[in-house]
């Protein structure tokens, strides 16, 4: 008697829903002119390139959205310098393979607007910069998601810091670079290709995380939608 050997259908893991803070450590490293400011970044910790491009996100006193990152605001702010400071606001972590690449950009900017004048890199600043880096404490909700419709009406309810840990931090832990909904929805096979391809299309930099949640919401919403009509 013959007997066929069937594989069981992988089991499909819950959507385990956590929480982050981002924690803030002194470096003791600080800068009061452009030519102290690059020699640090060439050597700074990359904890502390990541707190300076995404912390003012969780920061909710934070208003100023011309100068996003803690660079750009320092160079207009502190050395008054417009044209660097417009060049690295308009930095998006995201379009870079990792912080390496980024810090590289940075530098580049930086060596040559020293280039352009000598007198700019021994300025010193109206006020110095603090170099911090940071940590992220992780919290687990103990809320768990078994089908993707569940996640449609859950989006909206979660914090923002919740998104920042599941679409943003997510892809800094990732190799591939993929934030969670979309890792999840993967485990789905083909079913949620066009939903993947929504969320992926969302750049988080250049939003609050109260407008990146709701855009977030707005394609699971959107996706489920179409399903039913």
């Amino acid at each position: 008697m013959n007997t066929i050997n069937t594989k069981p259908e992988p089991e499909i893991p819950h959507f385990v829903l956590k929480d982050c803070a981002l924690i803030a450590i002194a470096t003791h490293r600080r800068a009061n002119t452009l030519k102290e400011f690059r020699d640090h970044i060439a050597s700074l910790n990359p904890d502390s390139l990541y707190y300076h491009f995404w912390a003012n996100l969780l920061l909710p006193h934070f208003e100023e959205r011309e100068y996003i990152n803690d660079f750009a605001s320092w160079m207009r702010h502190g050395l008054s310098d417009t044209k660097l400071a417009e060049q690295l606001a308009v930095l998006d972590p995201t379009s870079f393979n990792d912080l390496e690449e980024l810090r590289y950009h940075l530098l580049e900017y930086i060596d040559d607007r020293m280039e352009e004048s000598e007198y700019l890199q021994w300025t010193r600043a109206s006020q110095q910069f603090e170099f911090i880096r940071s940590q992220i404490v992780v919290f687990d909700t103990h809320t768990r998601i078994s089908e993707p419709h569940e996640m449609s009406g859950l989006i909206a309810l979660m914090s923002a810091s919740s998104i920042f840990y599941h679409f943003i931090d997510a892809r800094r832990r990732a190799q591939d670079k993929m934030d969670d909904f979309c890792r999840w929805l993967t485990f789905f096979g083909e079913t949620y290709q066009p939903l993947i391809v929504q969320l992926s299309g969302i750049d988080p930099y250049f939003s609050t995380l109260v407008e990146l949640r709701q855009q977030v919401a707005t394609a699971f919403q959107n996706h489920f939608t179409e399903r039913v009509s």
